[in-house]
């Protein structure tokens, strides 16, 4: 489900800036329809994967082009400034660097890929908890 509401969300990111044209056109914007576009089809197909039990070592591939593109939202991010979600993409880089030896069956891998996914988790949930704050209460929190 996470996968499909992230491609749904990327698909109305990526028409609101080009179809309909009711969001400013800015970089972040645009690499986060990018992300959130690309990595819900991706961890949709993890998903499917898992649940079919196919054999996790393609993912590894598929790992090499989502470091690339996490490190290229985490490029985008720093350089605006925004450095909350700067980090949000430097942990999701950790995630796919960390994919790589996990899906050929390693417990160093593995190891990591649960940090990984402890240590991002848990920054995506204070930028939640940020972002509904500051706008829902007025909170100036940092997201």
């Amino acid at each position: 489900m996470p996968g499909v509401c992230q491609i749904v969300t990327g698909i109305f990111l990526f028409a609101g800036l080009t179809l309909f044209q009711v969001f400013t056109y800015d970089a972040p914007l645009y690499m986060a329809a990018l992300a959130f576009s690309a990595y819900g089809i991706h961890w949709l197909a993890l998903g499917w994967n898992r649940y079919r039990q196919h054999d996790p070592r393609p993912n590894v591939g598929m790992a090499v082009a989502f470091v690339i593109l996490s490190v290229l939202g985490a490029v985008v991010f720093y350089a605006v400034g925004n450095w909350a979600v700067g980090i949000l993409f430097t942990g999701l880089t950790w995630v796919y660097v960390s994919e790589i030896p996990a899906s050929l069956g390693t417990t160093r891998g593995e190891r990591s890929l649960g940090a990984a996914h402890t240590a991002t988790g848990i920054w995506l949930m204070y930028l939640t908890f940020a972002v509904v704050l500051n706008y829902a209460l007025g909170f100036g929190l940092p997201a």
